[in-house]
């Protein structure tokens, strides 16, 4: 009998980096398959600040991207900044990593952080579509559409019962703001990396608009495991 079990946590070899997304292209494998990817340019990223177990309860890295007029930073993130030596950035993240130690302040951070063939999870800032209703949102069916059947369509239909429950129960599924939300799309596949132009090329699409935000980071799901007999 055999079992798995996590012999080293996976978090001391996770890697990330804050980038841009440009919009999807497409490339030729070796085979001469068509491949869809996201470009995203991951220049100007630079660590900012470290977190230690000792001072701060737990490791991770600190990241800045894009930069940004000082004038618009407010005097804490200012200092915060000038204590690093960096320019002020418009977006910081933090990445949690057990080989923090491995960074220093001050480092730029660019596409040679991963290699073709590595797997990701990209986190970003979904498409505002504003508010919609339950079909457009939820896949709801609507009504039916035959004849005798009032203007109703795409109504959601019957929300609860009368005095059982006698109200809504929250998460219910109805009509309202529909993306602008943060969203992450795990196993994502590093198809090529341009190092010239610190460029990542990923394979399908990544969550936001051309020009958002990303934070690209090592697959969660990717744990280190080992096989071993359970003795029994």
């Amino acid at each position: 009998m055999t079992r798995t079990v996590v012999t080293q946590s996976y978090g001391s070899s996770i890697k990330g980096v804050l980038g841009k997304k440009l919009g999807m292209t497409q490339v030729f494998d070796s085979n001469n398959k068509m491949i869809p990817v996201t470009v995203v340019s991951v220049e100007s990223c630079v660590v900012t600040s470290i977190r230690t177990p000792e001072k701060d309860g737990y490791s991770a890295v600190q990241l800045g991207f894009g930069a940004i007029d000082p004038k618009k930073v407010s005097k804490p993130l200012a200092g915060h900044y000038a204590k690093s030596g960096v320019t002020p950035r418009r977006s910081v993240a933090e990445l949690r990593t057990l080989s923090a130690a491995d960074y220093t302040v001050g480092q730029e951070i660019g596409a040679s952080t991963f290699a073709p063939g590595d797997m990701v999870d990209a986190t970003g800032t979904s498409t505002g579509k504003g508010t919609a209703g339950v079909m457009k949102r939820h896949g709801f069916g609507g009504l039916g559409s035959s004849h005798g059947v009032d203007r109703k369509h795409r109504m959601p239909g019957s929300i609860g019962a009368c005095s059982t429950p006698g109200r809504v129960f929250k998460g219910m599924r109805m009509m309202g703001r529909m993306g602008n939300e943060k969203v992450t799309t795990q196993n994502l596949l590093v198809q090529g990396v341009d190092l010239e132009r610190n460029l990542l090329l990923i394979k399908g699409s990544v969550p936001g608009t051309n020009g958002g935000l990303v934070f690209i980071r090592s697959a969660a799901k990717k744990a280190i495991v080992e096989t071993v007999k359970a003795g029994m």
